[in-house]
């Protein structure tokens, strides 16, 4: 699979992520449903705690990667949701250190919302990636 950043400006780069990529010479696609800190059972883990969430989150995407054989260099599309869009922002670095790893900055959003589908979670990230 060959990735070719499309950035029209350079200030989403700062932020960790591509406007756009093209992706070029994949045979898979996997679509993850959203990812959140929740343990084995589904049960929430670390109540009021972003950070811990966010690894967490992290943590959940990483298993369902592997059980698709792909890894997060893979993942070509992030859209992320937090009940708290300026606390998730504080903790970025913890994407930044784990896609960094990967050598990957894919396009994402980042959406605000009242609540996720389970009280007390705080943050979800859903992925696409291809390989």
């Amino acid at each position: 699979m060959q990735r070719t950043a499309v950035n029209p400006w350079d200030w989403s780069l700062k932020l960790g992520y591509n406007q756009a990529e093209i992706i070029e010479g994949a045979s898979r696609q996997l679509i993850c449903a959203g990812q959140t800190a929740v343990d084995a059972e589904g049960n929430p883990r670390h109540p009021g705690d972003m950070r811990g969430q966010i690894g967490l989150a992290l943590d959940n995407l990483q298993a369902v990667l592997s059980g698709a054989g792909m890894e997060l260099g893979h993942v070509t599309r992030l859209a992320i949701y937090t009940t708290d869009v300026d606390e998730a922002l504080k903790h970025f670095d913890l994407l930044g250190m784990r896609f960094g790893a990967a050598r990957c900055a894919p396009p994402m959003t980042l959406l605000g919302v009242t609540r996720l589908a389970i009280p007390g979670l705080l943050f979800e990230i859903e992925a696409t990636a291809c390989a």
